[in-house]
Order: C-alpha cells, then sequence, then structure tokens
C-alpha cells in the first residue's frame, strides 16, 4: 500500500513539474489516501500481532 502512495506521488511531482496541475492534485489526494490507509492497516496489524497465544 505504501508502495502504491509512492508511486502516485512521483506520479503527482511528475504532473507538476510538466504543468497538469489537475492530475498532479488528483494524484496527490490519491497519494494521500493510500499512504493513510497503509498507515492505519500497519498499526491494526502491529497490534494485532501482540496478542498472546492461548
Amino acid at each position: 500500500m505504501i508502495g502504491w502512495a509512492l508511486t502516485f506521488l512521483v506520479v503527482a511531482l511528475i504532473a507538476a513539474v510538466l504543468g497538469f496541475s489537475g492530475i498532479a492534485g488528483m494524484a496527490g489526494n490519491i497519494a494521500w489516501i493510500l499512504f493513510v490507509v497503509g498507515l492505519v492497516l500497519a498499526v491494526v496489524f502491529a497490534i494485532a500481532g501482540r496478542r498472546p497465544t492461548v
């Protein structure tokens, strides 16, 4: 998930340099959403992995 976020971030940066502000903004928003979702999933899986086995 974080890998896809970085990919969209690179796309946003390239689009911004080339002057495509609409595509850059959209790719930046997608990157931000994927980063947040990936971070939340990482925290959830880290907490779930700490449960003691019975």
